[in-house]
């Protein structure tokens, strides 16, 4: 047995997230963690929500809330949702925790002793009438670029141009109004990144299996232009972690609270702590310190791209920095971005499909095969109800749900409701054995290796064969002249059903569920090498029933209806990120 640490990227507090934020990388983190739990081995799968920063706050103020209250409230929904997708968090935790504020704090210190942390003057926005600095996301104006009114100080919405408030034509505070806004100075903490640039080139050079993907924008951020920047770790807010070393105060940093970038990525090491202390498991630490067990840890984290200079770069420099046995990731599977019907999900316009909303259509199974098997990884990918129309007919309706209704109704008619007794396996069925062996090994490859996509594909040729056994085979005809071997032949094909749900499990959980309380079966042993004795298990006289449809098929004007309904034309208040 071995023991695997699994984080997802933390999803931001402000809003339901669409489906392009699930896929790139809280359902391939719990495709992981499923899979690695079936295969009998520890798991430690852990999320929350990030909570800190500006958006927040602007979040809470449009909702004419406290942030904290706002936030809380968030929190909740966030869960609740994670929950319909069937996300296997071993705990779901909050970036604004004590356990978070109290770590974050601790690394500040450390980093701090080891002459990483340098204090720097610069300036910033500051509003009289407001009393207050203000954050780039704080102002808004006319974009110098297109002339959009109502650009942001950090980015212009309408033409993506990178900004800074001072670029802006008639900058404007966003929470009063006002337009008396004027440069003064303040005093900031930069965490000294350049001091640890060969440091982490040695690291990151030593990750031969790392994807592409992520190694190379990780090369990107260490070696292009003038190379890794020192990074500002501290902001001028109200909300957040305030700024302290350790236990002890920060001379000149009272008013200050820690960038969401710098405390977020600590809240993985917390949550566990959060988790221990929820009475859900115990000893942390030998998860996360290496003087404490964690050095048999395999960690992996899963993200999206634009998540991975942090996870590579500013969370490796933090944990080395500190100069303390803390467990460093062993493996970061990044993804692209999925993009909606031709275009981009867009909170703004109500363009695409939120988590939320999803689930008000069909069950989590028939969004998690089909975002797992399209996942963006080699490159981006898109959502059209015209693919998933198709995906969820013909991979999930046909292959799978047509095997298992077409069995079990056939069994029931001719033999009755338990796995019929008679005939023994011939050579198709030996082959079969052998084919499923083959492919089931394949799939465990591709599982550990974590390639979603192939793996999905893997298991659907797994759906596949068997429906080819069962079509040549033809009991419905055997039976006419050899029920005996009719009998063998829908013991083992009932057998198939139960071999697929064990199989399936990490893709659609709760089909799997429901084929295994079908066959009256709770044994869910993984194969492990033994195709043919796992398609034994159901033994003569074993009751079963036949279920309900299994996955029911989406119609051409169901289809047409979400297109439309999602196309953009609605507003998405209930949804509306910031």
């Amino acid at each position: 047995m071995t023991r695997h640490l699994i984080t997802s990227a933390i999803p931001y507090i402000n809003g339901v997230k669409h489906l392009g934020n699930l896929i790139g990388s809280q359902l391939p983190a719990d495709l992981f963690a499923r899979y690695q739990r079936a295969r009998g081995n520890e798991v430690l799968f852990l999320c929350a929500t990030d909570e800190h920063g500006t958006p927040a706050e602007l979040a809470a103020a449009k909702a004419g809330k406290p942030v904290a209250e706002y936030c809380a409230e968030l929190h909740a929904i966030q869960a609740k949702i994670a929950n319909g997708f069937r996300l296997s968090f071993d705990h779901f935790g909050r970036s604004s925790s004590p356990q978070n504020q109290k770590l974050t704090q601790y690394f500040a210190g450390k980093l701090a002793d080891a002459n990483l942390i340098r204090e720097v003057q610069e300036t910033q926005m500051y509003s009289p009438t407001d009393g207050r600095y203000l954050p780039d996301r704080y102002i808004e104006g006319t974009c110098p670029n297109c002339g959009f009114e109502d650009a942001r100080g950090d980015q212009c919405d309408e033409c993506t141009k990178q900004l800074d408030p001072a670029d802006l034509i008639n900058p404007r505070s966003t929470i009063s109004g006002a337009t008396d806004l004027e440069r003064r100075l303040t005093k900031h903490l930069y965490l000294r990144q350049s001091q640890m640039r060969d440091q982490l080139q040695t690291w990151i050079d030593g990750k031969t299996d790392w994807p592409l993907l992520t190694v190379s924008i990780a090369k990107k951020w260490l070696n292009d232009g003038d190379g890794l920047q020192d990074r500002g770790i501290t902001r001028d807010l109200n909300w957040g972690i305030p700024v302290r070393k350790g236990e002890d105060p920060w001379p000149g940093m009272e008013d200050k609270v820690f960038y969401v970038w710098f405390d977020a990525p600590i809240e993985y090491i917390a949550c566990a702590q959060e988790w221990q202390d929820a009475g859900k498991g115990s000893d942390w630490q030998r998860w996360w310190r290496t003087d404490k067990g964690a050095q048999d840890v395999t960690y992996t984290q899963f993200m999206g791209k634009d998540n991975v200079p942090f996870h590579t770069l500013s969370f490796p420099a933090t944990i080395l920095g500190s100069g303390a046995a803390w467990k460093l990731v062993d493996y970061i599977k990044s993804f692209n971005y999925l993009n909606y019907d031709g275009g981009q999900f867009s909170t703004s316009r109500g363009r695409g499909v939120f988590m939320d909303q999803a689930l008000e259509i069909l069950p989590a199974d028939y969004w998690r095969w089909w975002l797992l098997s399209h996942a963006p990884e080699s490159s981006d990918a898109e959502f059209t109800w015209e693919n998933f129309q198709a995906s969820v007919n013909k991979d999930l309706a046909d292959v799978l749900g047509n095997f298992v209704s077409r069995v079990t109704k056939f069994c029931r008619s001719k033999f009755g409701e338990a796995v019929p007794e008679g005939g023994s396996l011939g050579p198709e069925e030996k082959q079969l054995i052998a084919d499923l062996t083959a492919r089931l090994r394949m799939y465990e490859d591709l599982m550990e290796r974590m390639e979603v996509r192939k793996s999905a594909a893997e298991l659907r040729a797994i759906w596949v064969a068997g429906n080819e056994y069962l079509q040549n085979a033809a009991p419905w005809a055997t039976f006419k002249t050899d029920p005996e071997k009719a009998a063998a032949q829908i013991r083992l094909a009932l057998n198939l059903i139960r071999f697929y749900a064990v199989l399936s499990s990490p893709f659609i959980p709760d089909a799997s569920a429901t084929l295994m309380t079908a066959m009256q079966s709770s044994d869910d042993r993984w194969p492990d090498g033994d195709v043919e004795a796992s398609l034994t298990r159901l033994q003569p006289g074993h009751g079963f029933s036949v279920p309900d449809v299994t996955f029911r098929k989406i119609s051409d004007e169901e289809a047409a209806e979400w297109k439309l309904r999602f196309s953009g034309g609605q507003s998405a208040e209930a949804n509306q990120d910031i």
